[in-house]
């Protein structure tokens, strides 16, 4: 009697990282491999001595099923090469939020920004009642109350290093504060003429112990900080109208958004204006780096280690920083009032990679996943999009706010997204599944900012109706 032998078809594949770069050759793959085969030949590829895991994606979806099974599904042709992009996934895993844990009043007005710090122990927040809170996360209970602004708190800062915290107001000042005292640091640093619309610290792998931040204002300037000298060093003028957004960026320069629809990139010695990033047709309104989260968190991770040294904690950033980045160039994202985004490379080119369309309203927020895979972006049409961070292809569109999306977060892991919006809720969701993971209820107005703690194990949310929010997994 003839044994029947099954014949498995195979496939010539060509396995990538997420820029493109081969993992070896072309290879002949079974089509009845899937994700666990292609984890042990990508680690034998790349001599991973321990076992990382990887996510794969063709043309953008995800693979999740044998190759046959995506073969036939979309019908693909066995004679051409099938590119795979081979993802690195973050070894530990964050646990969607699901619950309220506290709900802490003190604010006497809108809470309009909070923020973790870079180790995810404490957290603080801003308010139009003036003030910045400094909030216990152990007892949930508020640490300090730090007065002296005499305008509403638009926004907050830790520096990486996390020993200290910034805020700028409405009246265009800022404040240093001592977060483990709740104290000012010096005296309020003046110099802008309207309202404070950004600040970002200059990275710790570049500089350590942290002293340099970068605020933007209304008034159409940029001025860097010195913590030490407390004094404004350089003014960075040039935009001829409001600057509404600031980053200062892993290789050492420093991009601003303005209402006059450009882009500047300025080197941070002179103050020297470098390029100009041109294409946007209104008011840019965000930026985002693709390293912004090893940039936010500096030596900190999931792992909760202390340092004992800026040197150290230096060393550590720096490691981050290049594991991060790889060879490829840091991208820089930025969204609209034209309702449109663009993805560049400007330390490569001073023309966008790619026109990012499809909102049908302003983008009011624009951010990068921590693993710089995926760029997500809130708007005023009440959707949430997910983009490709390589290519800025359009993957999916996360409806179910009824109301503009403020602001978004990602978990520490990529895996999920955070949205807050006007119509008072939370939302959580599933990058894989591209669904919706978790509706989040229970603030009684607009919900203006939202942040998902570094560490992964909490969300902080505030927004009209005065309180701050904690919510837990």
């Amino acid at each position: 009697m003839e044994m029947e032998t099954e014949t498995v078809n195979n496939v010539l594949c060509q396995l990538t990282d997420p820029e493109g770069t081969q993992l070896g050759g072309p290879m002949y793959l079974p089509q009845n491999a899937g994700p666990p085969q292609l984890q042990i030949i990508v680690n034998k590829l790349l001599n991973n001595e321990e076992k990382l895991p990887y996510a794969f994606y063709i043309s953008d979806e995800e693979l999740l099923a044998p190759l046959e099974t995506y073969l036939q599904k979309n019908k693909v042709s066995v004679e051409k090469v099938l590119a795979i992009v081979c993802q690195q996934q973050a070894i530990f895993r964050i646990r969607p939020v699901s619950r309220c844990s506290a709900t802490i009043a003190g604010h006497t007005e809108a809470v309009l920004s909070v923020a973790f710090s870079p180790d995810g122990q404490q957290l603080a927040s801003g308010s139009g009642d003036t003030t910045v809170r400094i909030w216990d996360l152990n007892t949930q209970t508020p640490m300090f109350t730090c007065t002296g602004h005499k305008n509403w708190v638009l926004c907050i800062a830790w520096s990486p290093d996390g020993k200290h915290l910034v805020s700028g107001s409405k009246a265009g000042e800022l404040q240093v504060w001592d977060p483990k005292m709740g104290k000012p640091s010096g005296n309020p640093l003046t110099g802008h003429k309207k309202w404070i619309t950004g600040i970002s610290w200059e990275p710790i792998h570049l500089n350590a112990p942290c002293r340099r931040f970068v605020s933007s204002s209304k008034d159409g300037d940029a001025r860097i900080w010195d913590v030490s000298s407390r004094k404004s060093v350089i003014c960075l003028s040039g935009h001829t109208l409001a600057v509404t957004c600031v980053k200062w960026g892993g290789d050492g320069v420093i991009y601003t958004g303005s209402q006059d629809c450009t882009i500047k990139v300025w080197e941070t010695t002179q103050g020297k204006l470098i390029r100009e990033l041109k294409g946007h047709g209104h008011w840019v309104n965000s930026l985002a780096l693709s390293t912004e989260y090893v940039l936010r968190t500096g030596a900190f991770d999931h792992t909760g280690k202390d340092y004992s040294s800026p040197e150290e904690m230096k060393k550590v950033a720096q490691e981050r920083y290049k594991k991060m980045r790889g060879d490829a160039p840091e991208r820089l994202v930025s969204g609209s009032d034209d309702f449109t985004m663009f993805l560049w490379e400007p330390s490569v080119s001073k023309h966008p990679k790619t026109r990012m369309t499809g909102h049908q309203q302003l983008v009011n927020h624009v951010y990068f996943s921590p693993d710089g895979r995926w760029i997500a972006s809130a708007s005023f049409d009440k959707s949430v999009k997910l983009w490709n961070g390589t290519t800025g292809k359009f993957v999916a569109a996360f409806r179910g706010h009824v109301g503009p999306v403020y602001q978004i977060s990602w978990s520490a892991d990529s895996r999920l997204l955070l949205s807050g919006s006007k119509d008072s809720t939370l939302k959580v969701w599933d990058i894989r599944t591209q669904k919706l993971k978790q509706d989040l209820p229970g603030h009684a107005d607009e919900v203006f900012a939202v942040d998902w703690s570094p560490d992964g194990e909490k969300v902080a949310s505030g927004g009209k109706d005065r309180v701050l929010k904690l919510w837990m997994g």
